[in-house]
């Protein structure tokens, strides 16, 4: 049985026809989409009540609309089709059919069109532009020489006044096409400089993540070269090492769920939990001495930059709360320090805000830094950590005495540093680094509490 559709039930199709309109009308080619108005033009100068009723310069009687009459009518509304694809020979054949329309008297409304190729011109015309203008001048004077000689005669600034108003089409194209050139150039220096900025956003990322555990490992492998005689102590460190190669990966996985979330899937080890035994089951290894520190494979890890914004609960991703900051995290930074062979002795006064925005991630990443630091440059060295809450700020102050050695490492590029200070920054904090009276090193930072994340 054949259903029959009413008006009302078009309807629905009509609408998104219509709303699909202005996307097909733009995939259309440029010159498709001037042929309206090239038809329209015509279609207009063609109409008899038109005739006659356009430009008039050089005084040239009127004549009857014939055959000639039309071609210059086609010559100057057809060419409007190519104005964005061809503007010069848009131009060059709108010029001809004027100076016909007006040598011969047709003086039809088709004379209007000269102005829109000029102005298309001045906007789509991309080379030989001072050439074009040129021959553009050259044509003119030579049909004013002409309509002076068939002509009564027009007073010098008729002429003048015409062509500045050419020219002044002409330039409100050329102001638009300098203004769209302007635009695309703004939106390539926006795209290169948030290129740009991602990149030193995930250079800094990668840095805080494997710069720290990579120097621990580092000194608590050279360390173990001199402790074979000792092996329960060897068996520590060696332990130790393995711990932080596995809070490294964790970070690792846990900064790509951060630049990539769609990539995370359960069951790689971004849990939050790994396989028993193997250090980050959320107790520590027997013998280590490290009861108090929070569940290995967190601590760093769940940690992130000012400026991200972790998955929601449910959805692609690790979990929010193991993104988050938490309350306290400077144990497992210190007890990591220490594990390693530096002497560091942590001090914290006042109770974490509830609510201090990113404070607290920038006062974890300077300690992370600052101790990173001590293990490569002053190894050895006492070093003290004093954190400091208040209700407004959180105060960070991290320095070594200078009395260690060196550890075998390659030296910094200064990075680490330059991001701290970006970082506080930005927060409207304040940041200093440098050797203090007795030799040391100090790392001061001021970090305003509840600013914006």
């Amino acid at each position: 049985m054949r259903r029959v559709v009413g008006p009302v039930g078009r309807l629905p199709a009509l609408r998104r026809a219509l709303r699909r309109a202005p996307e097909l009308w733009q995939r259309l080619d440029v010159t498709a989409r001037d042929v309206p108005l090239a038809l329209l033009c015509l279609a207009v100068s063609l109409l008899p009540a038109f005739h006659t009723q356009g430009t008039r310069i050089g005084g040239v009687p009127d004549r009857a609309f014939d055959a000639l009459g039309a071609a210059a009518v086609l010559l100057q509304c057809l060419p409007l089709a190519l104005r964005r694809r061809l503007p010069v020979v848009c131009v060059a054949l709108v010029s001809v059919g004027f100076a016909l329309d007006q040598l011969l008297g047709y003086h039809t409304v088709a004379g209007t069109t000269l102005p829109i190729a000029l102005f298309s011109a001045g906007a789509w015309l991309a080379r030989v532009r001072r050439g074009a203008a040129l021959a553009f001048c050259a044509a003119f004077l030579l049909l004013v020489a002409a309509l002076q000689r068939v002509g009564s005669g027009e007073s010098p600034g008729e002429y003048v006044t015409f062509y500045l108003a050419l020219a002044f089409a002409c330039g409100i194209g050329s102001w638009l096409r300098r203004t769209r050139a302007a635009e695309v150039e703004l939106r390539r220096r926006i795209a290169e400089d948030t290129i740009t900025a991602e990149r030193t956003r995930i250079a800094r990322e990668l840095h805080d993540v494997v710069t720290h555990h990579v120097t621990a490992m580092v000194v608590q492998a050279e360390a173990a070269r001199y402790l074979t005689a000792a092996p329960d102590r060897l068996d520590q460190t060696l332990s130790a090492v393995s711990d932080t190669g596995r809070r490294a990966i964790t970070d690792l996985r846990h900064l790509l769920d951060l630049l990539n979330p769609d990539h995370s899937t359960p069951g790689h080890g971004d849990s939050g939990h790994s396989t028993p035994g193997h250090g980050d089951s959320g107790h520590s290894t027997p013998g280590h001495g490290d009861s108090g520190r929070s569940t290995p494979g967190r601590g760093d890890s769940e940690r992130r930059d000012p400026g991200h914004r972790a998955p929601e609960h449910g959805g692609p991703g690790p979990a929010p709360e193991a993104m988050a900051p938490l309350t306290g995290g400077f144990h497992p930074l210190v007890e990591q320090a220490r594990r390693a062979g530096q002497p560091v002795e942590f001090t914290e006064e006042g109770t974490p805000a509830e609510s201090s925005g990113s404070a607290g991630l920038v006062a974890y990443r300077v300690v992370q830094e600052a101790l990173t630091n001590a293990l490569k440059y002053a190894h050895g060295s006492r070093t003290s950590v004093r954190v400091r809450h208040s209700g407004t700020e959180i105060t960070v102050e991290v320095g070594t005495d200078g009395s260690g050695a060196r550890a075998g490492l390659v030296g910094g590029s200064g990075r680490g540093l330059a991001g701290l200070r970006e970082r506080v920054d930005i927060l409207g904090g304040d940041f200093s680094a440098g050797r203090d009276a007795a030799g040391g090193f100090v790392v001061q930072a001021r970090i305003p509490a509840g600013a914006p994340s």
